[in-house]
């Protein structure tokens, strides 16, 4: 049977990581998760029991496509709380994981062919759905003194119609201040260029809190999830918040892609946005896990890292140990046991000398892993 062209996308390769991973555990060999970007944490105990109480009281069903409106309400007034900003709940649009946020997003923005930039190191999905909708993906590679985000100067001369962000930033853990956000933002509208801003690590940080999108203007998609904060990855929900003229036009392809979120994630997500002492508790064990993680991966070797802003990822220069970070990445997990993500992933030229840990699992994992990187790396000279 013939297939499309549309359809032709590159894996994504923390997958096949994870999947290799898993195998080996299967296998009886004792695996450390540092590949996949997965809180180690499950969803609100408070988010458990509401959604239990819920399934007792009657069938959970279709709701309508944009999402429970209570839902979208404790949305909005997220963003008052976390940003000061006034959210009409209106432009709050419910999605089954940040997953199919891009999806409407990109739908709802580009036509066939329109050309779509993000900075690299990126989310490699970005990439892939961008091709499967028959748009261009344009890499703009972020230098490391701009602590691998992209500004103005990267866009120079290069024919855009959109442009998606991320801050903090994945795999790189850095973040856009509220200066340089604004910059980019101001440059795009400039231009004509559609922006989405990605924030699914918001609530996240180390320091200062990441700068939303909305804090600086409306003419802008800003996408989120429920999935890291809040440590729901499985249960698939997320959100964006559109401007109000595209209201209309994301709730009809919501409605025709995916009818509705999933019932059950939208009430555990709704009432997960009440467990501020469980989530908080949760950002703490991250920021101890870079803490170890920044003492331990130069001890071991990995010297060419840079601290994150946010997130739970290291991006380390691995070009002075390999220039093919697959095989070194493979090499780590058969050796050592430890499973950790070739930066091939997020950016095809430079990636070849990157390699991504994540520290989102728990504290004595960490350590744990460090430990095995350590050895591996003294016997590997």
């Amino acid at each position: 049977m013939e297939s499309s062209r549309r359809g032709e996308v590159d894996p994504f390769i923390v997958m096949d990581v994870m999947e290799e991973a898993r195998r080996l555990e299967a296998s009886g060999r004792s695996i450390i998760h540092m590949e996949v970007g997965q809180p180690g944490t499950a969803a609100p105990k408070g988010a458990l029991k509401a959604l239990a109480r819920a399934m007792e009281t009657g069938p959970l069903g279709y709701t309508v496509a944009l999402g429970l409106p209570e839902l979208r309400a404790g949305i909005a007034a997220l963003y008052r709380r976390w940003y000061g900003v006034e959210l009409n709940p209106d432009r709050v649009v419910v999605t089954a994981g940040s997953s199919s946020a891009f999806l409407l997003s990109f739908t709802a923005l580009f036509d066939a062919g329109d050309r779509v930039g993000l900075g690299e190191p990126g989310y490699p999905s970005y990439r892939q759905i961008l091709r499967a909708l028959s748009l261009v993906p344009v890499g703009l590679p972020a230098a490391p003194e701009n602590r691998l985000q992209p500004v103005p100067d990267d866009l120079a001369g290069v024919d855009l119609q959109g442009l998606i962000v991320a801050s903090p930033g994945n795999p790189s853990g850095t973040m856009l201040t509220r200066a340089a956000l604004a910059a980019l933002m101001d440059h795009a509208a400039g231009r004509g260029i559609r922006f989405i801003s990605d924030e699914i690590y918001h609530g996240l940080h180390y320091g200062d809190r990441a700068t939303s999108a909305l804090e600086i203007g409306d003419e802008v998609h800003v996408i989120n999830s429920f999935s890291k904060y809040f440590s729901m990855t499985g249960w698939r929900i997320g959100w964006m918040v559109v401007p109000e003229d595209h209201i209309r036009k994301v709730e009809r392809l919501a409605q025709n892609m995916f009818i509705c979120p999933p019932h059950a994630s939208q009430i555990a997500a709704l009432h997960a946005l009440d467990c501020i002492d469980e989530l908080e508790a949760n950002r703490a064990v991250y920021a101890e896990n870079r803490r170890l993680m920044l003492e331990g991966l130069p001890k071991a070797g990995f010297t060419k890292i840079a601290p994150p802003d946010g997130a739970f990822y290291i991006y380390a220069d691995v070009s002075d140990l390999t220039d093919d970070s697959l095989a070194f990445a493979r090499e780590i997990l058969n050796e050592a046991g430890v499973a950790v993500t070739p930066g091939v992933d997020f950016d095809p030229v430079r990636g070849r000398r990157m390699l991504r840990f994540s520290y989102a699992r728990a504290t004595a994992d960490i350590a744990e892993g460090l430990a095995r990187l350590a050895s591996f790396m003294a016997a590997r000279g």
